[in-house]
């Protein structure tokens, strides 16, 4: 898939999983999916798929450092 049709297909997977809708349709094909949490599952392998085109090869990580206040 193109950066465009894997960006479409997070949009689409993003607005069914606020509004509850199961049935989406991009990239000309619709897909019923059996569970919000599957959609969410599905998303998430879009975006892996976009990060891996984007990133041409560069393996990047992000370190997030916190404290607890007490």
């Amino acid at each position: 898939m193109t950066e465009a049709e894997l960006n479409a297909g997070i949009d689409a997977l993003t607005a069914a999983i606020a509004s509850g809708e199961l049935k989406v349709s991009y990239a000309g094909r619709t897909v019923e999916y059996r569970s919000i949490d599957e959609l969410i599952r599905a998303r998430d392998v879009l975006r892996g798929d976009l990060g891996r085109l984007s990133s041409n090869g560069v393996q990047r990580s992000r370190i997030i450092k916190t404290t607890v206040l007490m």
